[in-house]
């Protein structure tokens, strides 16, 4: 996995409890929440590629769903 850096974010509580509530519905973390809408904003953007799955079963909207 590629080096993590930490860094500080102020978002207005209504957004933040609203991305908690949707973390929680999808089993993540907050962090891992966040991390997660940024990178498909990106991918949506064409801001970075779409990640290839390595086994060819797993369809490519289902990898960003990495377990945090």
């Amino acid at each position: 996995m590629a080096e993590r850096k930490s860094f500080l974010i102020r978002v207005d509580r209504e957004v933040l409890d609203a991305v908690q509530r949707w973390a929680n519905d999808d089993l993540r973390s907050l962090n891992g929440q966040i991390e997660f809408l940024l990178r498909r904003a990106l991918r949506d953007t064409g801001r970075v590629s779409p990640p290839v799955p390595s086994d060819h079963t797993t369809p490519v909207h289902d990898v960003d769903h990495e377990s945090t």
